[in-house]
């Protein structure tokens, strides 16, 4: 039974259409990774309650972009954290471990992202936890995972690109090994660690067991590239960097266009496309020509190739390109600035992007769910929470404390 005499299941039966209601989650997160799998879950309709304190706040409070001073007002924390609820409990008090963990017995599901020496040195390993919620489902997404030599390293996104050889298959030939420019680990890592939440919990809906996942965010983003280790594996090539082109298809490229700033994304499959591209560029005669009369032979005769397709998108703005080729069944994408974006008519009729009303900051624009259910569509319940603006409900609620003994714990500051 929990603080608040229903148990998990009879939560769940009383939630509404979203997949996740009634699922109740504990979020010990910070930064990119635990912050976006806890507000995937959100978007599902499992209620989120995030637990931080003024002793260690959420690092992504304070990453850029701002609308003003305050711990209430960053961009990217207030796009990770929507639908959340937050309290205040300093960790680093006894007092504020008994009552993450009274919280924690409350709940389906724990998600947290720290160095895997963490949680169990603050008394809240899933050893401890099980003991009190036996059908726990826990979820660490470190950054090399709970086991092995680096589990306790340092990771932020550009190391765990370099160390899994993306950041050497990224940039010019010749050239440096270049950043991807957004830390897919964390977002690879996140996504993951929803997902095998969402699997544990079907397993236990039949099963009854909860149990602990151990999400590495760096062989998550390894698994969605696996192309360069088989190669090597199976023909002893090592990848190298190619800038814009690919391994196989050609012509694959990004082509400067009339517009400023323009440029257009194109990439051939095969001859049909190819076909399809000489056609809308004026150039029908380049399919009889043997430098291009198949995909090895284009591959090999890409930098003859690239300039003939160039002397065409430099003609046209990017958009004109892009709509052209893919009238012609030729897969082409501008290269979108933000508002080029927030323009779109494609992702204004799909909703992609939507609009919460933040209490400090007001309107809000964020990417909206990235899914389509039909029976059970996710949606934004809430903004991100303030910090500490749920306090009422979790230590008075959940719990049952006084508004005195919580007024107390507050000035001890193991409330805070």
């Amino acid at each position: 039974m929990t603080p608040t005499g229903a148990s998990p299941q009879r939560r769940r039966r009383r939630g509404g259409l979203r997949p996740l209601a009634g699922y109740r989650v504990i979020d010990i997160t910070y930064g990119w990774a635990g912050p976006i799998c806890g507000a995937l879950l959100a978007d599902m309709g499992a209620e989120v309650i995030k637990i931080e304190s003024n002793a260690r706040l959420d690092t992504c409070r304070f990453l850029p972009p701002f609308n003003g001073p305050g711990p209430n007002r960053g961009g990217q924390f207030n796009t990770y954290n929507r639908g959340k609820k937050s309290c205040t409990i300093n960790l680093k008090a006894p007092p504020g471990i008994a009552l993450a963990r009274r919280l924690i017995a409350s709940a389906d599901v724990v998600v947290e992202n720290f160095a895997p020496r963490v949680m169990p040195g603050l008394g809240l390993g899933y050893d401890v936890l099980r003991t009190l919620n036996p059908d726990l489902v826990m979820a660490s997404l470190s950054g090399f995972g709970a086991t092995g030599p680096y589990r306790d390293y340092v990771a932020f996104g550009l190391p765990l690109q370099a160390f899994l050889g993306l950041v050497h298959l990224t940039g010019y030939a010749g050239g440096p090994p270049v950043n991807v420019g957004t830390p897919i680990p964390d977002i690879v890592g996140g996504t993951t660690g929803a997902l095998m939440i969402v699997a544990a919990l079907r397993h236990r809906r039949r099963t009854g067991e909860g149990q602990f996942i151990d999400v590495s965010q760096c062989e998550a983003m390894g698994a969605f590239f696996a192309g360069p280790y088989l190669d090597y594996a199976l023909n002893g090539r090592e990848g190298q960097r190619r800038g814009n082109r690919d391994d196989a298809m050609a012509p694959h490229g990004v082509y400067r266009c009339a517009d400023p700033e323009g440029w257009c994304a194109v990439a051939v499959a095969g001859d049909q496309e190819f076909a399809a591209l000489c056609r809308v560029i004026g150039r029908p005669e380049l399919v009889d020509d043997a430098r291009f009369a198949d995909q090895p032979s284009r591959w090999r005769h890409q930098d003859e190739l690239e300039p003939i397709i160039e002397a065409w998108t430099r003609q046209r703005s990017k958009r004109e390109v892009f709509l052209a080729l893919q009238a012609a069944g030729v897969a082409a994408g501008p290269v979108h600035h933000i508002p080029d974006l927030l323009a779109d008519p494609h992702l204004k009729q799909r909703g992609t992007f939507i609009q919460d009303s933040h209490p400090e900051i007001g309107p809000n624009p964020m990417l909206g769910p990235f899914w389509r259910l039909q029976s059970t569509p996710g949606r934004v319940e809430r903004p991100a929470p303030l910090l500490g603006e749920h306090n009422g409900y979790v230590f008075q609620e959940l719990l049952g404390l006084a508004p005195e003994e919580q007024q107390r714990l507050e000035a001890s500051q193991v409330l805070w």
